[in-house]
C-alpha cells in the first residue's frame, strides 16, 4: 500500500493514530491512513500561525507564482490522482479525471485575481483609502463528495490574500488530500499549508481554536450550524457552503425529450452526491407523463458499476452511513409515490443504488422536502407556474435552482423570483471560478469563487489621513 503522511509545519509526519479508508465499490480496506491527534492539530495551527507573518509580507505575485507551480504539479500527476480519487470516493474515473482537471483550472484562475486598494476620497481635508489585509490562519473543512476540487475552492484564495491554512479532509476521503499535501510540502514555505486528518473528532476543536481567524466549511446544514456556533466563541469569520434541495421548474412549453438528459445528468452526477444537484422536479401537467417516461428511460439505461470499470456512468454511494440514509429515502419514496425506474440496491459488494425516478409524489414527503443526497429524483406535478414557484421557495434551503422552458422571458421572470443563490435557465450545474457562488437561506453564508470570494479571506482596513 502507498505511504500517507500528514503535513505539519512543512514536514510529512505519521499520525499519532491510524484509521482505515474503505473503497466504497468493494467495501474493502483501500489504505491505512494517518489519523491526527488533538496535539497534532495544535501543532498544525501553531505552524500556520508562525508562518503567517513572513507569508503575508510576500508580494501577491510571489504567492501567485507558487500557486501556479502547484497547478503544474497537479497536472503532472493527473492520472494517479484521478485513479486514487475514484478508489476512495467512488465516482467514475471520467468524473475523477474531470475533478482533477478542474482543480488545476480553479487554482490557476483564482491565483490570477488581484487585491487592489480603493481610493474613497482625496481632497483638501482628507484622504481616505480602503485596503484589504489578510486575516491570519484559515481552517478549511472539506467534504467527501469532491475532496480535491473543494480544496481548490478555498486554498488558492486564502493563500493569495496572504493567509496561511490548515486543511481537514473528510475521514472517508483523506487520501487524495494527503497526496496534495505532499506536493505542497515541496512548493510552499513550511507552515503555510498544513493537512491533518481525523475521525470526525477534531472539527469542533478546529472551529473553536483561538488561533484560527476564519473557518471555510463545506458540508451539511446541520453541521454548518455547529460550525457557526463554535466559531462564535471568538467571532471568527466564516464562510459556509451548506446543503441544498435544488428545484427544477419545467414549464409547459419545454420539450421533455430535449431537456430530460440535462435534468437527469444534473440529478445523478456523482451518484446524486452534489450540493447543487437537481433534487426535485416540478413538471407541468401537460408534459408530466412524457417527462417522467424520458427520465425513467435514462435511469434504466444508466450503467452502475465500480468507477474504475470501463463504461461506468454512476458509481457507489461514498460511505456506508450515506448508503443507509439513502436506503431510508428509497423506503419513503416507495411509500409516498410510484417508483418507475430503479428503486433497488445492487446485489454485490459496495454501496450501489440504481438511479431512481419517483412520480405521483408531492410536497410534505421526505423525498421532496429533505435533501436526499443520492440517486433518487422525485417528479412533482403542478398546474400553475406560480404555485410551483411558491412550493419550490417554501424550502428552508436556497442553494441553486433552475427553470426549463422555451419562452425566455417567462423563464427569466420565474428565475428572478426563485429564492436561490444561483438560478440557471435551461441548464443546471454550470459554474466556474469566475462566477460568484453562495447560498441563500439555510444553504450558507458568504461567497466562494471570483473576486467576491477572495474578499471573504480579507479584513477591510480604512486609512483615513488628515490633509
Amino acid at each position: 500500500m502507498d505511504d500517507y503522511r500528514l503535513l505539519i509545519g512543512g514536514a510529512l509526519v505519521p499520525g499519532d493514530m491510524t484509521m482505515d479508508v474503505i473503497n466504497p465499490a468493494t467495501e474493502e480496506v483501500l489504505a491505512v491512513c494517518p489519523r491526527g491527534s488533538e496535539a497534532q492539530l495544535d501543532a498544525a495551527v501553531a505552524a500556520a500561525k508562525a508562518a503567517f507573518p513572513a507569508w503575508s509580507r510576500r508580494s501577491m505575485q510571489e504567492r501567485r507564482d507558487l500557486l501556479l507551480k502547484l497547478a503544474d504539479a497537479i497536472e503532472a500527476k493527473l492520472e494517479s490522482f484521478a485513479r486514487l480519487l475514484t478508489q476512495e470516493q467512488g465516482k467514475p474515473l471520467s468524473e475523477s479525471t474531470a475533478e482533477i482537471v478542474y482543480t488545476s483550472a480553479f487554482i490557476r484562475y483564482l491565483a490570477s485575481l488581484e487585491l487592489e486598494s480603493k481610493l474613497i476620497e482625496d481632497n483638501d481635508n482628507r484622504r481616505v483609502e480602503m485596503r484589504r489585509r489578510p486575516l491570519g490562519v484559515v481552517g478549511a473543512i472539506i467534504p467527501w463528495n469532491f475532496p480535491v476540487l473543494i480544496v481548490a475552492f478555498k486554498m488558492p484564495l486564502a493563500l493569495l490574500a496572504g493567509n496561511t491554512i490548515v486543511i481537514k479532509p473528510a475521514p472517508t476521503t483523506p487520501l487524495t488530500t494527503l497526496k496534495l499535501g505532499e506536493l505542497c510540502a515541496e512548493i510552499f514555505p513550511a507552515g503555510v499549508i498544513n493537512v491533518i486528518t481525523d475521525q470526525n473528532d477534531l472539527g469542533g476543536k478546529l472551529t473553536a481554536h483561538p488561533d484560527i481567524a476564519k473557518i471555510s466549511f463545506t458540508g451539511s446544514t446541520e453541521t454548518g450550524k455547529k460550525v457557526m456556533a463554535s466559531a462564535a466563541s471568538s467571532i471568527k469569520r466564516i464562510t459556509l457552503e451548506l446543503g441544498g434541495n435544488d428545484a427544477a421548474i419545467v414549464l409547459p412549453d419545454a420539450d421533455p425529450k430535449t431537456i430530460a438528459p440535462g435534468i437527469f445528468g444534473a440529478a445523478m452526477m456523482n451518484a446524486g452526491q452534489v450540493c447543487l444537484a437537481v433534487k426535485r422536479v416540478y413538471a407541468h401537467s401537460s408534459i408530466y407523463e412524457e417527462l417522467c417516461a424520458e427520465l425513467a428511460r435514462l435511469a434504466d439505461e444508466a450503467i452502475v458499476d465500480d468507477g474504475l470499470a470501463q463504461g461506468a456512468q454512476i458509481g457507489p454511494l461514498q460511505n456506508k452511513m450515506q448508503y443507509e440514509k439513502v436506503k431510508g429515502f428509497l423506503d419513503d419514496a416507495r411509500a409516498a409515490g410510484t417508483i418507475i425506474a430503479g428503486g433497488d440496491v445492487v446485489d454485490r459488494p459496495g454501496y450501489f443504488i440504481r438511479p431512481t425516478i419517483v412520480r405521483d409524489v408531492t410536497d410534505g414527503t421526505r423525498i421532496v422536502d429533505e435533501e436526499q443526497f443520492g440517486p433518487i429524483l422525485p417528479v412533482i406535478r403542478y398546474d400553475d407556474a406560480e404555485d410551483a414557484l411558491e412550493r419550490a421557495n417554501a424550502s428552508p434551503w436556497g442553494l441553486g435552482g433552475s427553470v426549463w422552458g422555451r419562452d425566455r422571458d417567462t423563464a427569466y421572470d420565474i428565475a428572478t423570483r426563485m429564492d436561490s443563490g444561483t438560478v440557471w435557465i435551461n441548464k443546471h450545474l454550470d459554474f466556474g471560478p469566475n462566477i460568484p457562488f453562495g447560498g441563500a437561506k439555510q444553504s450558507g453564508i458568504g461567497v466562494e469563487f471570483a473576486e467576491e470570494g477572495l474578499h471573504e479571506f480579507t479584513q477591510v482596513q480604512i486609512i483615513n489621513e488628515a490633509r
